[in-house]
């Protein structure tokens, strides 16, 4: 049988940080390089990527407007129970819609769970450079529709608690912004 835990061991604030934008934009490299100096500071971290998360959490979804809803609530209900238990759940997902992401803040805040929006605002020229997927290559030479930002929404974040312009700073600048945020907010 094992002790109860004690409240130092339970008291570990645990929070969501959406990283939200368009394809390429740098979201998950941000969150990559973030987790890595949390980690390196002793916190738990978990970086929940939308390929990945599609891959064994919502395969089978396509990309209508309802599955990606679906999607993005699946995500935001697995970053809020990681979250409220301590962990620090980064989520690096497009999430096109404002109200697919209002909903996954109201989760949150229901459950009194930190929840940060940061909006990665990397220009589509930019984004369609760096093609780290070939997705905007695979559009141009009409090969793929509905890429979000080009031929498919994306609703720009209109009040994110941190707007990155990642076109203008490295990715450890970028994701001391972010680890900013979160001291500020009294996450870290």
């Amino acid at each position: 049988m094992t002790a109860p835990r004690t409240v130092q061991e339970t008291d570990v604030t645990g929070a969501t940080v959406w990283l939200t934008g368009l394809p390429s934009a740098g979201k998950t490299t941000i969150a990559h390089e973030l987790a890595r100096t949390l980690r390196e500071r002793g916190r738990a971290v978990e970086v929940l990527d939308g390929d990945e998360i599609r891959e064994f959490l919502s395969a089978g979804l396509g990309f209508s407007r309802a599955d990606r809803d679906t999607n993005v609530q699946r995500i935001g209900f697995v970053a809020e129970l990681l979250a409220r238990n301590g962990v620090l759940a980064l989520v690096p997902v497009i999430a096109p819609f404002a109200d697919s992401r209002e909903a996954v803040r109201k989760r949150h805040q229901s459950g009194g769970t930190p929840y940060l929006e940061v909006y990665v605002a990397t220009p589509v020229e930019v984004c369609s450079v760096r093609d780290v997927k070939g997705l905007y290559a695979k559009q141009a030479a009409g090969e793929l529709s509905g890429l979000t930002g080009v031929d498919d929404p994306y609703e720009e974040p209109e009040s994110p608690d941190l707007r990155v312009e990642s076109q203008d700073q490295t990715v450890s600048e970028s994701a001391a912004a972010v680890l900013a945020l979160l001291t500020e907010r009294g996450v870290v």
